[in-house]
């Protein structure tokens, strides 16, 4: 018989039933009626044509045919369960696999990480620079990835958000709103005509007004460190942002409990 034609579920009944003698106690094992035990043998019988159990009085006696049968059914079964242990094995690893921008990374994702890991010390992570923007996860073995933007659109890719983004201007304390013009690609609307200083992402951009080379419009959630720190101030009233942060992932891999729990976390005030 092919595989896709095996009656696995019948089959799995007449495993119970051949180990117990018993259509009541297999029922008991499996959670339903003897009624429904000896109806899906019947059917498998009739599947099978082969006679499985001689029906005595007070119990059950295999036949011949279904005897020799039997030790090969319980090691495919045994063979079964590994395979789904492995899988979720697998699935419950105690490694994260993330992409993100290094400037998220940076600000953002290292400090939390770290706080999530003290509640989780077996948990490792494991960090891609990606800034790109969206994540091709065919090309990538990923548990999670985060980029600045718009909602996802690919087919089969989930998202959440950090919640709406603004950005804020900041400079170095005592420098005002008009210092020199630090630009990165995440502030597509310039401040000014020209820039004192064009950077690669919007970290390097908070690094530099830290510096005193000037002031640069970055995504609140990045400068929210420094800002409480005091290495930065705000010079002018924060803006709405063209996207916010996303965490994506495709929309089997939201069931993995790793998963579900670090975006809980992230996504709460905990976060």
């Amino acid at each position: 018989m092919k595989r896709t034609h095996l009656p696995l579920n019948a089959l799995r009944v007449f495993e119970a039933s051949a180990r117990h003698l018993s259509f009541t106690r297999a029922a008991d094992e499996l959670a339903v009626t003897p009624a429904a035990v000896g109806q899906q043998i019947r059917a498998l019988e009739e599947t099978l044509g082969v006679v499985l159990f001689r029906r005595l009085t007070r119990n059950l006696e295999l036949t011949p045919e279904a005897e020799q049968a039997l030790p090969a059914l319980q090691a495919g079964f045994l063979a079964f369960e590994e395979a789904v242990r492995l899988m979720q094995a697998g699935q419950s690893s105690k490694v994260l696999s993330l992409a993100a921008p290094r400037a998220l990374v940076a600000k953002y994702l290292t400090p939390r990480l770290a706080d999530y890991g003290r509640l989780h010390p077996d948990l490792r992570f494991s960090i891609i620079a990606h800034d790109s923007g969206e994540v091709d996860f065919t090309q990538a073995n990923l548990d999670l990835a985060l980029y600045f933007g718009s909602e996802p659109q690919a087919e089969g890719i989930h998202g959440r958000t950090l919640g709406d983004e603004q950005m804020v201007t900041v400079a170095a304390p005592g420098l005002g709103p008009d210092a020199p013009c630090i630009a990165h690609p995440l502030d597509p609307e310039t401040l000014c005509v020209e820039s004192a200083l064009t950077l690669a992402d919007a970290g390097l951009a908070i690094d530099a007004a830290a510096a005193g080379l000037g002031r640069a419009r970055v995504p609140a959630l990045l400068a929210a460190g420094d800002l409480a720190s005091g290495r930065v101030v705000a010079v002018a009233p924060p803006v709405p942002a063209a996207g916010n942060w996303w965490l994506t992932a495709p929309t089997p891999q939201w069931r993995q409990a790793k998963v579900r729990d670090l975006v809980a976390f992230l996504t709460t005030a905990g976060g």
